[in-house]
């Protein structure tokens, strides 16, 4: 879908973020709401080797993979006229032309009681992308984002961002996948004297 025929006839938009768009969208919206889609589960399958690494190392980046029985949380930004062009112009950039992720539509239900279901834009990176790096152990996921950098920042940022997220604004969800990288990942800067994060003062405290 090209950003005309995702706005075609409307008047506004939603766009659901589940990875670094939970607290960085960089682009202006209406409102924004916590909760989640059904159907998919988020994994850190995707590479990336602009924003968080390099062509040599590609960081470990989440994207959503189909399973009936899961849901995956993350945030939702309304947009509206104008706002609409301009987001998805600067999402066309930095989700498809630079992170090699598609669109999708899917179903939002928003976490506050009271607030129905919207219909929301999700961008998704599958197996047939050159840069997806595909299954592996949390172990091996962690041992990659500890040494990745890139454009944006270190790759341990961007976990523990959206580790802190999950925590703050969906404390009741036990997301497995992430927090068992986040433990694998604290695990090897306890062990290994010969690698520490970028940012010791907030990485640590992290860790206590």
């Amino acid at each position: 879908m090209t950003p005309q025929d995702i706005t075609k006839g409307k008047s506004n938009l939603w766009i659901f973020g589940y990875g670094s768009l939970v607290w960085k969208p960089d682009f202006v919206y209406k409102s924004r709401e916590v909760g989640f889609i059904q159907g998919y589960k988020r994994r850190f399958w995707h590479g990336d080797d602009f924003y968080r690494g390099d062509k040599e190392k590609p960081g470990r980046v989440a994207t959503l993979v189909k399973d009936h029985e899961a849901c995956t949380w993350g945030v939702a930004y309304e947009v509206t006229d104008s706002q609409m062009e301009d987001s998805l112009q600067y999402l066309e950039k930095r989700e498809v032309v630079m992170g090699g992720y598609k669109t999708e539509m899917v179903e939002f239900i928003p976490k506050e009681k009271g607030h129905g279901a919207q219909l929301a834009l999700v961008y998704i990176a599958t197996p047939d992308n050159p840069m997806y790096l595909g299954l592996a152990s949390e172990e091996v996921i962690a041992a990659r984002i500890a040494i990745c950098r890139g454009n944006t920042g270190h790759n341990v940022e961007y976990l523990f961002r959206l580790a802190e997220f999950m925590r703050r604004y969906c404390p009741e969800v036990e997301d497995e996948h992430l927090f068992s990288i986040e433990a694998a990942l604290l695990n090897i800067f306890h062990n290994c004297e010969g690698i520490r994060p970028p940012d010791q003062k907030y990485f640590l405290h992290r860790a206590t």
